[in-house]
């Protein structure tokens, strides 16, 4: 069977039942296979098959529950159409992209109206498909994604609460003052006139019917669907409450009056409600800042002139041009001009990358200082930017496992406590000795308003979301919130050695110059690089461009002339080089090309033992018969893999690296390095038995390497790191992608899981234990000691909906702390 997954936004979510009630909802539908909803993100990722229903089946079936889909609408001006056919191969066209849930299209204005989900298709995607159909479309217009139609769906929800809270308020208030000032006396004896009750109802029916609507519609359609959700209890204890008033005021039955009750607690979950929509908003503020990041036009050079052109109309292949202190606009390689560019925003680096020609430029990062032209080679959705945004809303939309528990407990949850407030009901009213049937009344109803799942579905998906945005920001992604949790219980960590300990290119680390045994004829350290760079100049061998590299280092800095044009130069395999340079034959090479070359070694053979034995590559130098120096080559270790590592093993880490080189080169880069343990002369395809081997002695091993090379023991490790520049393969291999490679990140997002993680559970024992905890105390436990204080012996509706109100609020203020959590 072939499947299809789509990601649908959702609006009208608040609770764990409500992720029921969507889920069961859309598992009813005939081939769909899998569906995940997620509280916080409010979307639903549902895998179907596509031969059995569409997209617009699933919308239907996510109304019919009683939530919404946000969408977003948009016109097209066609060109090229003239007839209804050429109308109808446009539908056809536009359909077959994901997301559409609606075409209208008219010929005569050549104007096509297209409603779509939001996110899930953009401007740009339907313009082209247009155009692959063979039309034209007259378009000036930035790109509607900017435009972020899903959060304006949010604000619209977020509005809508805030209407219905001011109506609550409006009539609560004076209902609950003049209630209470009734009660205690302070309004005089006009207050207990019969009239006064009808007073109340009618200060009460707007709340309940207008603001408290929403609950009663929510919970229908869950009943409906077969599950329950917290509108199922927030109907059922504010009902209970204003139609037990009612039968009062119609002196159907002695009694009090609870109208200020009923409308109180309608109106403090409008409260919390409003606060929580407006709180979950936050926790996606890192996906906004970075959908932010992106520019909106870009300068590009077409049929020789500058245009400024929106963003979404730059193809790959065109050359852009960016001005100093402009950010740049898509990915690309420079082609002309040198600077300095800030990609802070991307890769968490600080300090300015040094960018000429061949270099590669991400978008979204910030020029500083020259004139650069650049040729695009990704835009859109391949650009790096896109592909981090892609990655950051895939973790944070997944399911962690620690969540299942309150995902099975929030599926009994309604049920189980409308039972007990059943059972609590009976036992005041015919257990209690001298309970009323009002007192049980009030019971029953503290009980069903307490009682709050949303805190439980909160608890874990909103600190996932600020953990992974904060990730982000920091240069760190988690593929899924599964990587995210398994981090937190690492207890070994196999380091890559080249490329992620190490530069991975050769670096000049010593120069020994001849004079170092005293002959007064030799020649001077400097000298003896410049005389190798010289002949090397023509070599394209890595030993003899980090030579050259290391010289014109020095002839920048002023310490050294110039280097002289080398002739008759002639690469020796497997040997080394010789070349004239100002009139002197050289050789630059190994041991074996001086020793067939009849040169004398000058004294210099301890020294390069020496050398060899700190794992340095020594190539000798020789001019007019003589060994002039020695220049050491290593590769060497990068800036922070000694302090990432330390700071790995003072977290209780064991560190190891594995490398293929040989024991020595590897044994005296993990001494300098500091690592635990060392796997030497180990072959690719042999990396994952060695992790295997960790995992067998009972380690939970993280491997860090390049997501390529390394695929096997990425792939067997119980989280693969990848270490590299964000534009790589890596992202697709590896469970975490550390966009700078600098290995200080991995101890830092370590630290990001185990904090997130311990946020987590945190949000958990607060969710449980708050009900735990206040729904026996709701339901009278407390009653019989004397000692305990009156307020939670008989514990009123209303400070139970002012307690259910804030739980939810709490939640996910703990994981916005997360935000500024200090890690370590």
């Amino acid at each position: 069977m072939t499947t299809k997954q789509t990601t649908l936004p959702i609006t009208g979510m608040t609770c764990a039942n409500c992720v029921s009630v969507v889920e069961k909802g859309l598992t009813k539908l005939q081939g769909v296979d899998q569906v995940d909803v997620n509280l916080a993100l409010e979307r639903a990722t549902v895998i179907y098959d596509p031969a059995l229903l569409d997209e617009n089946a699933l919308i239907e079936r996510v109304e019919m529950t009683g939530y919404g889909i946000a969408t977003a609408t948009t016109e097209l001006a066609i060109t090229g159409m003239d007839c209804a056919s050429c109308a109808l191969a446009v539908e056809k066209g536009l359909k077959r992209l994901d997301g559409i849930v609606d075409i209208s299209i008219n010929v005569a204005t050549e104007r096509a109206r297209v409603t779509y989900v939001a996110g899930q298709v953009t401007r740009r995607d339907l313009i082209k498909q247009i155009e692959l159909v063979g039309y034209g479309v007259a378009d000036g217009a930035t790109s509607e994604e900017l435009e972020d139609a899903e959060r304006a769906a949010r604000e619209q929800e977020f509005d809508r609460q805030r209407r219905l809270l001011l109506v609550g308020v409006l009539f609560t208030l004076p209902l609950f003052l003049l209630s209470m000032g009734r009660d205690f006396g302070l309004v005089g004896e006009w207050a207990h006139a019969p009239w006064v009750n009808f007073l109340f109802w009618a200060m009460a029916t707007p709340v309940q019917f207008y603001v408290g609507w929403q609950y009663y519609r929510s919970g229908y359609k869950a009943l409906r669907n077969g599950a329950a959700n917290m509108d199922v209890l927030v109907a059922l204890g504010s009902s209970v409450a204003y139609f037990y008033s009612v039968i009062v005021a119609l002196g159907l039955a002695p009694g009090h009056v609870y109208f200020e009750t009923s409308a109180s607690i309608i109106t403090l979950i409008a409260t919390g409600k409003l606060l929580e929509v407006r709180a979950k908003g936050r926790t996606s503020e890192a996906i906004r800042q970075l959908m932010g990041l992106r520019p909106k036009t870009a300068r590009v050079v077409r049929d020789g002139e500058e245009i400024d052109v929106p963003i979404d109309s730059v193809e790959a292949g065109e050359i852009v041009i960016v001005r100093p202190g402009e950010k740049i606009p898509v990915d690309g390689v420079i082609v002309e001009g040198h600077s300095a560019v800030d990609e802070s925003m991307i890769t968490g680096e600080s300090l300015p990358v040094d960018k000429a020609p061949g270099d590669k430029a991400i978008g979204a990062t910030i020029n500083r200082q020259g004139l650069l032209k650049l040729e695009a080679t990704a835009v859109g959705r391949e650009t790096a930017l896109a592909q981090i945004i892609r990655l950051v809303e895939e973790a944070q939309a997944s399911k962690a496992p620690i969540q299942r528990l309150a995902d099975k407990v929030a599926a009994i949850f309604v049920p189980a406590v409308a039972a007990v407030a059943l059972v609590t009901f009976l036992i005041w009213m015919f257990l209690v000795p001298d309970a009323t049937f009002t007192q049980a009344l009030i019971r029953l109803v503290a009980v069903l308003i307490i009682a709050c799942p949303c805190a439980m579905g909160l608890a874990t998906p909103t600190a996932i979301m600020v953990g992974t945005g904060r990730g982000a920001g920091m240069g760190i992604l988690f593929k899924n919130s599964g990587a995210l949790e398994r981090a937190h219980e690492l207890t070994a960590v196999v380091l890559d050695k080249t490329g992620t300990i190490t530069t991975g290119e050769p670096t000049v680390t010593d120069v020994v110059a001849a004079s170092v045994n005293g002959s007064k004829s030799a020649l001077s350290e400097n000298d003896v690089l410049r005389l190798a760079a010289s002949a090397e100049r023509g070599s394209e061998h890595p030993l003899g461009e980090s030579i050259v590299k290391a010289a014109e280092a020095k002839v920048n800095a002023g310490g050294l002339a110039e280097l002289a044009a080398p002739e008759g130069f002639e690469s020796i395999t497997g040997r080394g080089v010789r070349a004239m340079v100002e009139g002197q034959t050289v050789l630059v090479g190994s041991r074996r090309l001086l020793e067939e070359s009849g040169v004398e070694l000058n004294g210099l053979t301890d020294h390069a033992s020496r050398l060899q034995d700190e794992a340095k590559t020594a190539i000798w130098v020789a001019a007019n018969g003589k060994a002039q120096g020695l220049i050491a080559v290593a590769d060497t270790l990068k800036e922070g893999s000694r302090e990432a590592i330390t700071a790995m093993k003072r977290a209780g880490l064991h560190v190891a690296m594995i490398s293929g080189d040989n024991k020595a080169t590897a044994l005296a880069i993990a001494r300098e390095a500091g690592v635990d343990e060392v796997f030497a002369e180990v072959l690719p395809g042999e990396k994952a038995d060695y992790i295997r081997q960790l995992q067998d002695a009972g380690q939970i091993v993280a491997m860090v390497g390049d997501g390529i090379n390394d695929a096997p023991a990425l792939a067997q490790s119980d989280v693969g790191i990848a270490i590299g520049t964000g534009t790589d393969v890596a992202m697709e291999t590896a469970d975490v992608t550390l966009i700078r490679g600098d290995l200080r990140a991995v101890p830092e997002a370590l630290a990001l899981s185990r904090a997130t993680i311990k946020t987590i559970k945190q949000n958990l024992f607060w969710a449980f234990g708050y009900n735990v905890i206040l729904i026996p105390v709701a339901a009278g436990i407390l009653y019989p000691f004397a000692w305990a204080p009156d307020i939670l012996r008989q514990l009123h509706p209303i400070l139970a909906a002012f307690a259910m109100a804030f739980s939810d609020v709490f939640v996910i203020g703990n994981s916005l702390l997360l935000r500024r959590k200090k890690l370590s």
